[in-house]
């Protein structure tokens, strides 16, 4: 009998491998087909001063990612997953996808942009039923009640639109995602409980998805994500988060946050920068991580490396946290924010002016020199 569940056991994860291998080639082998499709449609983005293209570049990305990931979820990978949550969730990623598209080919405006996302946000919270409902913070215990859906709304468009925000190189955003996506799911699978290892699959399926769209979004890129996939992956991504935050403790409202450092980061700062010149925070400027590493003369494919090593770095924490003690996460936390804040200082993502911490160090290190 033993034997035998073995077996099974093996031939499951068998099956899973291979499905995920199927989704890759399957996104690998559509994004050309799309590529075309956002031509016919007019999803495509021109040459400008905010644009880092010198071509015409099809957009729609994302559509590829989208069909990959749901042929992957509702045949390839099917009995791994409960029906309700599949259809509901699908729904809310269908308006997104939409949006996504619509935005891509007439370019909608940031408020229409985020009904969309507030939409596929109340679908998944009354709908799917996927939602923070308690917060459990070693001797803070409570229920959140009322607040459970703005909480909830919030951290899906926060995420949404981090992601949306650092698609401004060729993979970038692709990239980022994968690795930051990979950790999630790796934490889920390992250190979360059995209920919660479907959503790991599900992460791998969307990650699976992204690999095989990598190549075609790579630089020099033949395609872009476009909002269609920007806001798609930062979606899921947020959505995957939360099936961990239902009961919300430390580890669990930190590791996604420090798994998405580099969208989380560059989206904080550039609210805080915008808030510093007065102007509005849906404004667009060229002052985000990837121009700011450029304008210290890095290339293109060099910037979006070295952003893939600062994901990484993150990934390697946000995997530290369930093996620490409370005491090792906290000092953890302390560190990664010095680290981040020392780091923003350093290349200026605030502006040149707005360094407090290496002030106080030089301070502190012409004292002590005295």
């Amino acid at each position: 009998m033993y034997v035998d569940r073995k077996w099974d056991d093996q031939m499951s994860v068998f099956k899973i491998v291979v499905s995920l291998i199927a989704t890759m080639i399957i996104s690998a082998a559509i994004t050309p087909f799309v590529r075309r499709l956002a031509f016919v449609l007019g999803a495509v983005d021109n040459p400008g001063k905010r644009r880092v293209n010198k071509v015409p570049m099809p957009t729609l990305g994302g559509l590829a990612i989208f069909l990959a990931f749901t042929f992957a979820t509702f045949v390839l990978l099917r009995p791994q997953f409960n029906t309700h949550l599949m259809f509901s969730l699908f729904l809310a990623e269908s308006v997104v996808i939409v949006t996504g598209m619509i935005d891509d080919i007439k370019e909608l405006t940031p408020r229409q942009k985020m009904l969309g996302l507030f939409i596929a946000a109340l679908i998944v919270y009354f709908l799917a039923g996927v939602k923070m409902t308690q917060i459990n913070l070693g001797p803070i215990h409570f229920q959140l009640g009322w607040l459970s859906l703005p909480i909830t709304v919030f951290w899906i468009l926060g995420i949404s639109n981090a992601v949306n925000l650092i698609d401004g190189l060729d993979g970038l955003a692709t990239g980022v995602s994968i690795i930051a996506l990979t950790t999630m799911g790796i934490i889920g699978f390992f250190f979360l409980s059995v209920a919660e290892v479907g959503t790991s699959i599900m992460i791998f399926a969307l990650v699976a998805a992204l690999i095989g769209f990598l190549p075609h979004n790579f630089y020099p890129a033949r395609i872009f994500l476009g909002d269609t996939g920007s806001l798609f992956i930062g979606f899921m991504l947020a959505v995957c988060s939360l099936q961990g935050l239902k009961n919300v403790t430390f580890i669990s409202l930190v590791m996604p946050v420090i798994a998405l450092g580099v969208p989380v980061t560059d989206t904080l700062y550039a609210i805080i920068r915008r808030l510093l010149n007065h102007v509005a925070i849906s404004q667009a400027d060229k002052h985000h991580l990837h121009h700011r590493l450029m304008q210290l003369g890095l290339t293109h494919r060099q910037t979006v490396l070295v952003i893939y090593g600062i994901e990484l770095v993150f990934a390697m924490i946000a995997l530290l946290y369930p093996l620490s003690s409370t005491l090792g996460n906290v000092l953890l936390t302390i560190g990664v924010l010095f680290g981040i804040e020392m780091f923003v200082e350093l290349i200026g993502l605030l502006g040149n002016n707005r360094t407090p911490l290496l002030f106080m160090i030089r301070k502190i290190v012409h004292k002590l020199n005295k």
